[in-house]
């Protein structure tokens, strides 16, 4: 994986102001495929122990995104969009993303959800766009 593609994952995908509260971690990182983890917390709940949908969506986005960015080289940046949420009940997730479509200006990726015993509580398809520009800016 080009240096571009990890220091876009791991310094501003998973770090970014707002998965950073979150506690998105990087479990795995390859060209392709990514794995991220959310642990429980009580402030990421909606109703007592079941995780808010806000959280689920925003852990398939940046791991959608990071398995997007997993091929970028020097000149690339990113932005997606994210569906398809179920709830879980009081426990961690783990976000496994697939690269199904890589072309000139876009990525689709297949993201599954899983809690802490491997039962899938979400799936969704991520499609994210590859903007052509230098990269300014990023830690």
């Amino acid at each position: 994986m080009h240096a571009i593609a990890r220091r876009w994952i791991e310094d501003v995908l998973a770090r970014s102001p707002f998965a950073t509260p979150l506690g998105i971690e990087v479990v795995e990182a390859e060209t392709g495929r990514v794995v991220m983890k959310l642990p429980f917390r009580p402030q990421l709940a909606t109703a007592g122990s079941i995780a808010h949908g806000g959280a689920i969506a925003t852990l398939i986005d940046v791991t959608g995104a990071a398995a997007s960015a997993s091929g970028l080289a020097d000149g690339d940046a990113i932005g997606g969009a994210t569906a398809n949420l179920a709830e879980t009940d009081g426990c961690g997730l783990t976000t496994e993303a697939l690269v199904i479509q890589r072309g000139r200006n876009q990525t689709v990726s297949d993201v599954t959800v899983r809690d802490e015993a491997g039962r899938l509580v979400a799936k969704a398809m991520v499609t994210s766009r590859i903007f052509r520009r230098p990269v300014t800016g990023v830690a």
